[in-house]
């Protein structure tokens, strides 16, 4: 699915919206020329559900299955109902090409999905709900992840603006 954002175009675009196969309980979004993946896998980043690093993040997301996700597109920051989700984060990164790779850890790179933004450093928020509906198992679950792009540049730390208490 190759998705893009014209200039002029709305303030929301959706740019992907369906299932992605969470290998090791990862997604992620990358900037197309730079390959290279956020290595901070301490307990703590694992906990914020997102590592962000210069060219992309990773999601943390609650299964290891095909889950939900939307990725969308909003012309300058969106704002937040932090009541809506369980789980909220935010990073920036940098996507010097304008297009990004979406796809689970273990997804063959080259049929990925292509996104298409606007060149330069972007922020993401990652929106996290229904992380209280899964089967006992882990494997069942109502479970649902946004991704919110917007251009700006900012710190790469991620920040926690609402944590789901059993992360």
């Amino acid at each position: 699915m190759v998705s893009s954002v014209a200039d002029g175009a709305a303030p929301s675009q959706v740019l992907y919206q369906g299932n992605l196969l969470a290998d090791y309980f990862q997604i992620y979004l990358r900037d197309e020329d730079h390959p290279g993946l956020p290595e901070d896998y301490t307990d703590e980043a694992i906990a914020r559900r997102l590592i962000a690093g210069p060219h992309g993040v990773i999601l943390h997301t609650a299964r290891n299955m095909p889950v939900p996700v939307s990725v969308e597109w909003h012309n300058e920051r969106p704002s937040v109902d932090l009541d809506a989700y369980q789980h909220v984060v935010e990073a920036c990164f940098d996507c010097p090409s304008g297009r990004l790779v979406l796809a689970g850890l273990t997804d063959y790179d080259p049929t990925a999905s292509r996104l298409s933004v606007k060149a330069g450093p972007l922020c993401v928020r990652a929106a996290l709900s229904g992380l209280d509906t899964l089967s006992e198992d882990g494997l069942e679950g109502n479970d649902q992840y946004v991704m919110q792009l917007w251009p700006g540049a900012g710190p790469r730390d991620v920040r926690v603006l609402k944590a789901w208490p059993d992360a």
